[in-house]
């Protein structure tokens, strides 16, 4: 009896193996994990803003497992995505656009580069869709010479950690005040 039983599962198994194949047409699912292009309907996954409306480099992800994407309107977003911890062991592809190459106002899908290869330049003097940008690169000498022109820093995909984002957030809070007090100054001063 028990030799029944195994023989019934096995042939039990064969048929569900058989099903999943042709279900599939006999063909192993393909995922592209090239990127992918930023169209003028596309919102930020993180914020929600419309991707194409702001400056800077943009970022997404691609699940290797099963394909789908996330776009995002600025670097920031993106590792404040990626940081998150059930996204930070997910199986992705990431892209980021090469601003060496890209137009600042709006960056070519044919200059997005793997992101976790990039290296960004922090600084208070370049503003991208959420304030100061994390602007990527595709080689280390050119951003480089941008951070030392916006006197900002370099940092590799690895070094950019949740304290990089609350950095970026003191940042931006900073840039606020002191448009805040350019304001008032100027309606003080026009009284």
């Amino acid at each position: 009896m028990p030799y029944i039983k195994k023989v019934l599962f096995l042939v039990a198994a064969a048929i569900v193996m058989a099903a999943v194949v042709a279900c599939d047409g006999g063909q192993p699912l393909v995922i592209n994990t090239e990127p992918v292009g930023f169209h003028s309907g596309d919102e930020c996954h993180v914020c929600g803003m419309l991707i194409a409306e702001w400056p800077g480099p943009k970022g997404e992800s691609i699940n290797t497992r099963n394909g789908s994407t996330h776009k995002f309107c600025s670097t920031a977003d993106m590792f404040s995505w990626l940081l998150q911890p059930e996204n930070s062991k997910a199986s992705l592809k990431i892209y980021v656009h090469d601003m060496a190459k890209a137009h600042w106002r709006s960056p070519e899908d044919e200059y997005l580069i793997d992101a976790t290869q990039a290296w960004y330049v922090l600084s208070s003097d370049l503003a991208g869709a959420m304030g100061p940008a994390l602007v990527s690169y595709g080689d280390q000498a050119t951003a480089q010479a941008v951070a030392e022109k916006f006197d900002g820093q370099v940092l590799r995909f690895e070094d950019i950690t949740l304290e990089t984002l609350r950095e970026i957030s003191r940042l931006e809070y900073e840039q606020a005040l002191k448009r805040n007090e350019d304001i008032q100054q100027l309606h003080h001063g026009s009284r």
